[in-house]
């Protein structure tokens, strides 16, 4: 038996934005938004779009959101605007993940609160709660369709996770013509983060019919696709193709969550400062290696994004793909020894996340 879940609406193409409007209907919003989105002209789009429903904006957005500052946003915007049913979320994996911790009303609107059930406490209580429309203005976060977002500690030097029945987005627009600024580099790293979706939605326990046809034809998009999109920012349909492909990943790893490339991840990223969408993906050549042989279909599935029926052809593909990128595969480019990496990836296969690799079916 298998199943396949995910509640969100998802209105997509060029143009998409225009969908805002109804699917906000009569309620009032916060936007949560990237720092460079008001100079970009999106916030005024959006202002545009929504008149007097939009009460709030904020822009004060930094990677990786942290406790440090995600507390006093947190209970200044229930303090200030209680009467806000819904947050946008505009921006990408930090953004939204910022507007998910936005969505949760807890008793006298305390962050401490929300921060102890992340730390495996009481759940609050499920009413009060905020609704969320995600935006995402980069292709391959995936957030816009899963209900996780991912908090950080620095101070103490941990990653923590939300997920509570409410945190799934209400709705996600996908619209290209909001991508065409991103950066070469976050580009890259973006579209590998989407990458990292598919794979680890194809070489996991969880996969079932509907989460491995997603996730196989949103990689085979970015292997194809990516390449020429970095020699041609600005084009739309590539941008568009892209942002399809991601939306497909999103919604296989909402089924099956992430595997072991995540699982090393975020620790590289915690101690070595490298962008999430490059911890995660550098590794997965190594990680198709250990994944293959474990079961037919899913060594067909992984050759087959790379044309051939051969796994080390397979393998030398993805490699030459990321180097082509300008993604060294090599962990010691990212300050990693090969025995620091060989127990990294004997911890990462205990956690959660590395649970979920092929290894364990």
């Amino acid at each position: 038996m298998w199943s396949f879940h995910n509640p969100v609406d998802v209105h997509a193409g060029e143009g998409a934005l225009q969908a805002l409007p109804g699917l906000l209907g009569n309620r009032r919003a916060i936007l949560i938004a990237f720092p460079e989105a008001d100079a970009l002209g999106l916030v005024g789009r959006l202002r545009t779009l929504l008149q007097d429903r939009l009460v709030a904006v904020e822009t004060d957005i930094q990677p990786n959101p942290d406790v440090s500052w995600l507390a006093p946003m947190y209970e200044r915007l229930w303090r200030d605007h209680p009467e806000a049913e819904c947050v946008i979320a505009l921006g990408g994996g930090s953004a939204i993940d910022c507007a998910k911790v936005m969505l949760t009303r807890t008793e006298g609107d305390r962050f401490d609160t929300l921060l102890a059930a992340m730390q495996g406490g009481t759940v609050p209580a499920g009413h009060g709660h905020r609704r969320l429309i995600a935006i995402p203005t980069t292709a391959g976060t995936g957030s816009e369709v899963t209900p996780w977002a991912t908090v950080w500690d620095h101070a103490h030097g941990r990653k923590l996770s939300l997920h509570l029945p409410w945190t799934w987005p209400q709705a996600a627009v996908i619209d290209a013509t909001l991508m065409t600024t991103l950066p070469r580099a976050a580009t890259v790293a973006s579209g590998l983060d989407a990458l990292s979706h598919a794979l680890e939605s194809i070489w996991n326990v969880n996969r079932n019919p509907v989460s491995m046809a997603l996730a196989v034809t949103a990689a085979r998009r970015i292997v194809q696709v990516l390449p020429d999109l970095l020699t041609s920012l600005d084009r739309i349909d590539l941008r568009d193709h892209l942002a399809t492909a991601a939306l497909q990943a999103g919604l296989a790893f909402s089924n099956t969550r992430t595997a072991l490339a995540h699982s090393l991840s975020y620790d590289i990223t915690l101690e070595h400062g490298v962008a999430h969408g490059i911890a995660c993906s550098f590794s997965l050549p190594r990680i198709m290696e250990m994944a293959l042989g474990h079961d037919d279909e899913v060594d067909q599935h992984l050759c087959a994004i790379f044309h051939t029926h051969d796994g080390a052809t397979a393998i030398a593909a993805l490699t030459s793909f990321l180097q082509s990128v300008g993604v060294s595969t090599d962990p010691q480019h990212y300050g990693i020894s090969a025995s620091d990496w060989r127990h990294r990836i004997q911890d990462a296969l205990q956690g959660p996340r590395g649970r979920n690799f092929i290894t364990f079916s």
